[in-house]
């Protein structure tokens, strides 16, 4: 079982590059040593729109696919693929990658076990769960590479204007329902929701974006957390 060590920062729901530089920052101060750290969980949607089998699609966000290839020949990296990023295998070879399908993955915080997922996989409904097989299958996107430039000119041009941070008033029942998918575990940290609070054992991670903060594992806890 993989183990959380100290010092590792959870980077979630960026949405780079639509929603601010936050993540280039950080990810440069990474490379230059200013801030360290054994470990990078990246907890999805760190990117706006980024798939693999496309070529087209990197062109948009070359600097932090750069930044993340290189940090990942000295940092231990985790990828937790999210509803905007998916199918990063191919693009991503030395960092470890789990899909939506294999979330949650369960490892180890001292004597705690902790699930780790993006967030989307329980309590979105079989449509949603539908969709997502069939938008991260590479025949789909296979099939949509004779119209690739112009949905993701589309896509990309649409996004900046999504309003993505804001308050769920019944996040709480929604975190509880979340919690009775899982079974025999002491800690789920999830992204996805853009909430940034703790519900029992319950973590919705801060947005990059909309918080402007990451979480640091401290002493053996999550701590949310500027960027410095």
């Amino acid at each position: 079982m993989i183990e959380i060590k100290e010092g590792a920062i959870f980077i979630a729901d960026a949405h780079y590059p639509h929603h601010g530089d936050e993540l280039i920052e950080l990810l440069r101060k990474l490379e230059t040593g200013a801030i360290t750290a054994p470990q990078l969980f990246l907890m999805g949607d760190i990117f706006d729109l980024l798939f693999g089998y496309n070529d087209y699609i990197l062109t948009f966000s070359n600097e932090a696919i750069s930044l993340l290839k290189k940090l990942s020949q000295t940092i231990e990296i985790h990828y937790f693929e999210g509803n905007h990023d998916f199918c990063l295998k191919d693009i991503f070879s030395n960092i470890s990658l789990y899909s939506r399908d294999e979330q949650p993955v369960i490892m180890k915080l001292g004597s705690k076990r902790v699930a780790l997922s993006h967030g989307d996989k329980y309590e979105t409904g079989f449509g949603y769960g539908l969709y997502c097989k069939l938008l991260r299958n590479k025949i789909t996107l296979d099939l949509l590479k004779p119209f690739e430039k112009k949905i993701i000119n589309y896509q990309m041009g649409k996004l900046p204007s999504k309003i993505i941070c804001h308050k769920m008033d019944d996040f709480e029942q929604k975190a509880k329902a979340i919690m009775r998918n899982y079974k025999d575990t002491d800690l789920v940290i999830e992204g996805h929701y853009h909430q940034a609070v703790n519900i029992g054992k319950y973590i919705s991670l801060p947005s990059l974006a909309c918080q402007k903060k990451v979480a640091i594992v401290q002493e053996g806890n999550i701590v949310f957390s500027n960027i410095h």
